[in-house]
C-alpha cells in the first residue's frame, strides 16, 4: 500500500478583505502534525465570482492561484511538501467562518511550479486533492470489505417536471435509459440496485433502500438553489414531482444508522440533449458540503453542467481505480487525469471527511512469508476445535452491529452530560463512565448503560411503542432480537460459534446472545461470572454445591463472563476504578476462577473474536492469560486474534498496522485476522464445511 505525505490547507475568515491560511503537514508513518504556515491572504471574491459566471475558468483559476501562492511562505511550504518522494495528499479545509469559499472553483488551480503554461495542479496523480470537511457526527467511519461494495442508483424523472421553471429555467424530461446505462458503465462491476423513475425515486424509497447497507448512493435528478437553499426534484409515489429541500434529504441521511460511504451527485442530461448540457442550477456542489458535514464520508458532485463526453471517461476511470485501491482521492486524481484535455475537467469535485481517503479493506490473515496469502494453520485450528482443545474468547465487536460501539456510547454520554476532559478522552467509555460515577452516583453509569442500550435497541429495530417488547428488560429484548438475527443470517457469529463443539466459552460481553444461541442449537449452557469484587453481592455459582459434578462439555457448555452481565448491573466492569479493581481481583483471586476455565485459557488454543487488538484492555487480558503458569504463550498451540474492521481515523495505514500487530504478538504464536467478526466467522464456517 502506497504511503502519502499529508498537507492540510485551512482557510478561515481573517478580516473583511482577507483570509487566514494555515498549512499543517505530516509525513508518512507519522501521526504528528507540523504547522508550517499561519498567515493571511487577500481574495477578490467579486472578481472571482464574475470570472466564474462569465465562463472564464482559466482566468478564475489563475487569479485564485496568484492570490494563494503570492505569499512566499505558502509557496515555499507547498514546494517542500511536494518535493518528497511520495505522493502528496492535499486537503483543502474551508472553516465554518468562511462558507462563501465553497463557491470558488478550487479545482481550476494551476500548477504553481509552472504558472505560465496553463498546467493544472490537480490532474497529477502525485497530488491527491479533496475538499476536507470536519463533521459534528461522532460516529466512526468503519471500512468495509472490498467484495461487499454495493451501489444504489436513483434517477428521478417526474412526469410533470416540465411544469416547473426554477429561476426561469425550463426543466426537461431526463433520459432515464441513458442515465441508467451511464451509471452501469461508470460503476463497472459494483452491483447496483436501480430506482429508475415510475414513482420509485421517492425520498422514502431511497432512504428505505439505504437502510439495507448500500456503500454508494448514485443520484441523478433536477435541482436548483432557491434563496440559498438547494432543492431537488424527486418523485412522489404516483411518479409526479416531489420537491425535496436539500436540508430535508440531508436530515434523512444523517439519521441513518449506516450511511453510504460515498454519495455521487450526477448532473442530469435532458432527453434529446445530445450535447449533454443539462442544468442542475448549481445544486449539486451546494449540497455536497452539507452531506459531508453530517457524516457522509465522501461526496462526489458536479460544480457545473458537465458534458456526457467528460462523464463517459471520468466515471469508469474513477470507479475502476476505486475498486483497485480503495482510495477515493487517488481514484479522483486518476479520473481527472483521464479527462485532463476536456474543458470541463475541473467540474467534478470531491468533498471528504476521510483523512485516509480509504473506503474498503481486504479481510484475512497477513500473507505468509512462504505460503502466500492463504492462512496455512486452518487444519491445526480446526483440529483443536474438534478435539475440544480450543477456547473462544469473545469481545465487544461481536455485538457492535446490534448495540453500537463503546466509543459511540462514550461520545453520546460525553455530549449529554458535558464531560469536561480533553476531546480525545470523550470516546473512552471507562473515563466517561468514571466521570458519571463521581458526578452522579456509583450505580448511575451502570443503570444508564442498561437503559441506554434498551432504548437504542428498540430504536434500531423500529419497534412500535405498543409492542410488548417496548417494556421488556434488556435481556429479554436482546434475546428476541438476537433470535431474529440468527434466523435471518446463516453466518450470524453467535449462531456459528454455538454450533461448534466448544466445551467452554469465555466472554467479556455482558449480554446473553451466546447463551440463547447455544439453547437454540439444542445445547444446555451453564453461566458463571468471575467475582472480581468482593464488595458485590454475587449471584449463586453453579460450583457452590460441592455435590455438583458439573463438567463443561460440548453438550453442556460453560459460558464464563469475565466482566459481569446486564442481568446484574452491579457486576459490570465499566468505570476506570472498576478496571483497576478487576486487575487486582484477577491477580489476588485466581482461586475463584473454576479450574476448568483456568485450564481452558492456559493450555488450549485461544480464539479471540471481536477485539481491537491494539486496545490496552485486550493486551491486559491477553497478558493476564499468557503469564499464567503453563500459560497460552508457552502452549503447543497457535492462537488466532480477530482484529475488528479498521476504523477511519484510528488506523490510517492498514498493511503497516497489520505488520506491527503481527510483530508484536509474534512470540506468542498469535496470528492476526484483519476484518470484522462476521468476516472471520464466515470464513471459519466455510473451512468447517470444507473439512479444513
Amino acid at each position: 500500500m502506497m504511503a502519502y505525505a499529508d498537507l492540510e490547507l485551512g482557510l478561515h475568515r481573517w478580516n473583511a478583505d482577507s483570509y487566514a491560511v494555515e498549512l499543517r503537514f505530516s509525513q508518512p508513518e507519522s501521526d504528528a502534525d507540523v504547522q508550517l504556515v499561519q498567515t493571511g491572504v487577500p481574495l477578490d471574491l467579486e472578481t472571482l465570482r464574475r470570472l466564474a459566471r462569465d465562463g472564464d475558468v482559466t482566468g478564475h483559476g489563475r487569479l485564485l492561484g496568484e492570490s494563494l501562492f503570492a505569499d512566499e511562505e505558502i509557496r515555499e511550504a507547498f514546494g517542500n511538501a511536494r518535493a518528497l518522494d511520495v505522493p502528496l495528499r492535499l486537503r483543502l479545509f474551508v472553516g465554518p467562518s468562511a462558507p462563501e469559499l465553497h463557491g470558488l472553483l478550487w479545482e481550476t488551480l494551476p500548477d504553481p511550479d509552472h504558472p505560465g503554461d496553463g498546467a493544472s495542479l490537480l490532474t497529477n496523480e502525485r497530488v491527491l486533492f479533496s475538499r476536507y470537511l470536519s463533521s459534528q457526527d461522532w460516529r466512526r467511519v468503519r471500512l468495509r470489505p472490498k467484495g461487499d461494495l454495493r451501489a444504489l442508483v436513483a434517477i428521478a424523472n417526474p412526469t410533470n417536471v416540465a411544469d416547473y421553471q426554477p429561476d426561469g429555467r425550463h426543466l426537461a424530461p431526463i433520459d432515464v435509459p441513458c442515465e441508467l446505462e451511464r451509471a452501469r458503465v461508470g460503476l463497472r462491476d459494483i452491483p447496483l440496485t436501480a430506482l429508475a423513475s415510475g414513482g420509485s425515486a421517492t425520498v422514502n424509497n431511497l432512504v428505505d433502500h439505504l437502510r439495507d447497507g448500500y456503500d454508494v448512493l448514485y443520484l441523478v435528478c433536477h435541482g436548483a438553489v432557491i434563496r440559498g437553499e438547494p432543492w431537488l426534484w424527486l418523485e412522489d409515489e404516483t411518479g409526479g414531482v416531489a420537491r425535496v429541500a436539500g436540508r430535508g434529504l440531508v436530515t434523512r441521511l444523517r439519521e441513518l444508522e449506516q450511511q453510504p460511504r460515498l454519495v455521487v451527485l450526477v448532473s442530469c442530461q435532458s432527453a434529446g440533449d445530445t450535447a449533454g448540457r443539462g442544468d442542475d442550477g448549481g445544486v449539486l456542489a451546494a449540497l455536497g458540503p452539507r452531506l459531508a458535514e453530517v457524516g457522509i464520508p465522501a461526496v462526489l458532485a458536479m460544480q457545473g453542467n458537465v458534458t456526457m463526453q467528460t462523464m463517459a471517461a471520468f466515471m469508469p476511470a474513477f470507479f475502476a481505480e476505486l475498486q483497485r485501491t480503495g482510495q477515493i482521492d487517488h481514484a479522483m486524481a486518476v479520473a481527472r487525469g483521464a479527462v485532463r484535455e476536456r474543458p470541463d475537467a475541473w467540474m467534478p469535485v470531491l468533498f471528504m471527511r476521510l483523512k485516509s481517503g480509504r473506503i474498503w479493506y481486504v479481510p484475512g490473515f497477513a500473507p505468509d512469508q512462504v505460503g502466500g496469502p492463504k492462512f496455512p494453520k486452518w487444519p491445526a485450528l480446526l483440529s483443536a476445535i474438534r478435539q475440544g482443545r480450543c477456547t473462544p474468547i469473545l469481545g465487544p465487536g461481536l455485538t457492535e452491529s446490534l448495540l453500537g460501539s463503546r466509543r459511540e456510547i462514550a461520545q453520546r454520554w460525553a455530549e449529554t452530560y458535558h464531560f469536561p476532559m480533553a476531546p480525545q478522552d470523550r470516546e473512552d467509555l471507562p473515563q466517561v463512565a468514571q466521570y458519571l460515577a463521581v458526578n452522579q452516583a456509583q450505580m448511575f453509569p451502570r443503570d444508564e448503560l442498561v437503559e441506554h442500550l434498551r432504548q437504542e435497541l428498540l430504536r434500531r429495530c423500529g419497534r412500535d411503542p405498543s409492542d410488548r417488547l417496548s417494556h421488556a428488560s434488556l435481556d429479554e429484548l436482546v434475546a428476541t432480537v438476537g433470535a431474529e438475527r440468527r434466523d435471518r443470517l446463516r453466518t450470524e457469529p453467535h449462531r456459528v460459534l454455538a454450533e461448534l463443539p466448544f466445551p467452554i466459552y469465555v466472554t467479556t460481553n455482558p449480554d446473553n446472545l451466546l447463551t440463547e444461541a447455544l439453547r437454540a442449537a439444542g445445547k444446555e449452557p451453564q453461566e458463571e461470572l468471575f467475582a472480581w469484587n468482593k464488595e458485590i453481592d454475587w449471584p449463586p455459582s453453579i460450583y457452590d454445591d460441592r455435590t455438583n459434578a458439573y463438567q463443561p462439555s460440548p453438550e453442556r457448555p460453560l459460558v464464563y463472563h469475565l466482566f459481569g452481565t446486564f442481568r446484574y448491573p452491579e457486576t459490570l466492569v465499566l468505570t476506570e476504578d472498576d478496571y483497576f479493581d478487576y486487575l487486582i481481583g484477577v491477580t489476588q483471586n485466581q482461586d475463584l476462577i473454576p479450574p476448568a476455565v483456568l485450564k481452558a485459557m492456559a493450555a488450549n488454543a485461544l480464539l479471540f473474536i471481536g477485539f481491537q487488538m491494539d486496545d490496552w484492555n485486550f493486551r491486559v487480558l491477553f497478558r493476564g492469560i499468557a503469564n499464567q503458569e503453563g500459560g497460552a504463550a508457552k502452549s503447543r498451540y497457535s492462537h488466532v486474534g480477530v482484529q475488528l474492521n479498521p476504523e477511519e481515523g484510528r488506523i490510517l495505514e492498514v498493511d503497516g498496522a497489520r505488520t506491527y500487530l503481527e510483530t508484536y504478538f509474534k512470540d506468542d504464536k498469535i496470528s492476526i485476522f484483519w476484518g470484522s467478526a462476521e468476516d472471520f466467522v464466515e470464513e471459519l464456517q466455510q473451512q468447517v464445511l470444507q473439512g479444513g
